[in-house]
C-alpha cells in the first residue's frame, strides 16, 4: 500500500485527465438513483459542494434536492484553523471565495445542521472509505454531525483497493460514481 501524500497525487492526476476526456461532467446523467432520492426525501437539510478543479459537480444533485423542497447548505470556512460550519443557500444567494479557493456562503447566512452530506474526495474503497484532501475538514464535520448520512460523490476512476484508515476516519454511507451506486453491509442505508 502506498502513504496518502503519493497516493492523493496520483490520483488527482488520474481524475485531472479523465474530466479532460468527458463531454459530460455530471455523475447523474441518466437520472437521480432511486436510493438517493428516498434519501433526499427523508432529509430535512442537504448538504452540498461548490466543486474546486476536477471534483465531480454536484449541480445537479443539489437543483435535485431543491426541487424536493429540501434546505440546502454549503460548507463554509471562516479560516484554515477552523472547522467547517455548514450555512443554508439557495441558488442565487450570494456567495464569497474561502481560504481555500472554493466558494462558500456569506457568513450573515444562517448555520444549519445537514441530515445528508454529500462530500467531495479524492478516493474511495468499496469499503466505503473515503481519501480526502488531507486537512481533516470533512472527517471533523463527520465526527460533529455524526447522524449525517455521509455521501460521497465520485469519478469511477477514483476507486482505490483498500485505503488506509486512522483511527478517526468515518467511513462514507454511500458513494455515487457516473456508474453506480454504491454501498456496503456496514452502511446505515443497507447494502
Amino acid at each position: 500500500m502506498t502513504d496518502k501524500k503519493k497516493l492523493r497525487t496520483d490520483i488527482r492526476k488520474r481524475r485531472e485527465e479523465f474530466v479532460k476526456s468527458q463531454l459530460n461532467g455530471s455523475v447523474v446523467s441518466s437520472g437521480l438513483p432511486d436510493s438517493l432520492k428516498s434519501l433526499f426525501r427523508s432529509a430535512n437539510v442537504v448538504a452540498g459542494y461548490v466543486k474546486l478543479g476536477s471534483e465531480v459537480d454536484p449541480s445537479d444533485l443539489i437543483s435535485a434536492a431543491v426541487d424536493m423542497g429540501r434546505t440546502i447548505a454549503l460548507p463554509c470556512l471562516i479560516g484554515r484553523a477552523t472547522d467547517l460550519v455548514f450555512r443554508k443557500w439557495q441558488p442565487g444567494d450570494p456567495m464569497e471565495q474561502a481560504d481555500f479557493g472554493f466558494m462558500q456562503p456569506l457568513p450573515s447566512a444562517e448555520a444549519c445542521n445537514p441530515d445528508l452530506i454529500l462530500t467531495p474526495l479524492v478516493g474511495f474503497d468499496r469499503a466505503l472509505n473515503r481519501l480526502g484532501q488531507g486537512a481533516g475538514y470533512y472527517d471533523r464535520a463527520f465526527a460533529a454531525f455524526p447522524d449525517s448520512l455521509r455521501i460521497g460523490i465520485a469519478w469511477s476512476i477514483q476507486e482505490c483497493d483498500g485505503l488506509m484508515t486512522d483511527p478517526w476516519d468515518m467511513p462514507l454511507d454511500a458513494v455515487l460514481t457516473e456508474k453506480e451506486w454504491i454501498t456496503a453491509p456496514h452502511s446505515r442505508i443497507g447494502a
